[in-house]
């Protein structure tokens, strides 16, 4: 018994539900590709241009446009160009930050009173704490103490005149409370 042959209809209806479904995801794959390589310019370049120009040459040639975006794209993202230069900062932010000898230029630490280059005079030693001070510090900022040892704190001067700074404490002034219904502002006693 010879097999039948399926009919011309029959064929192109198989051929149909072949196609759709691959169109589909090619179509799927095509607008992907536009969407993708518009999020990933956008996130390599701040030129408005430059995007648009590169989602239409995907748009445009499909896959061989990709190929193209993927070889001229930018090597790194405005994310990664951003920490690149905060790191670069920071480096020479630590560079210029560390102490050098003012005689010779060389590096110094924090905790040296000389030089061992070229000898020169870096901090002295506080007389009563023991701790390092800069050499141009007349007070220590840790104890208080002066130049020859000794607490010596710098005191206010008083803001009373030259007349009544002997006098003490002025004695308190009494006050009238102003009445709810009174608009002047009080006035100030003469003989403070």
């Amino acid at each position: 018994m010879p097999i039948p042959l399926p009919s011309l209809s029959d064929i192109s209806t198989a051929i149909t539900l072949l196609v759709i479904p691959v169109a589909a995801w090619g179509a799927a794959l095509w607008f992907g590709l536009i969407i993708w390589t518009f999020k990933d310019v956008r996130a390599r370049s701040r030129d408005p241009f430059a995007q648009i120009l590169a989602a239409f040459m995907v748009g445009v040639l499909t896959a061989p446009g990709w190929l193209i975006y993927l070889m001229l794209r930018p090597r790194e993202t405005l994310a990664e160009a951003y920490e690149r230069a905060l790191e670069e900062e920071a480096l020479l932010q630590e560079i210029e930050e560390k102490a050098a000898c003012p005689g010779c230029s060389r590096p110094i630490q924090d905790d040296w009173k000389i030089c061992p280059h070229c000898h020169t005079r870096l901090r002295k030693d506080c007389p009563d704490c023991g701790r390092l001070l800069e050499l141009q510090w007349n007070l220590c900022p840790y104890c208080g103490s002066g130049p020859g040892g000794g607490v010596s704190m710098p005191t206010v001067e008083s803001e009373l005149p030259p007349d009544r700074q002997d006098a003490g404490p002025s004695p308190a002034v009494d006050r009238p409370e102003p009445s709810p219904g009174d608009d002047s502002a009080p006035t100030p006693d003469p003989s403070l």
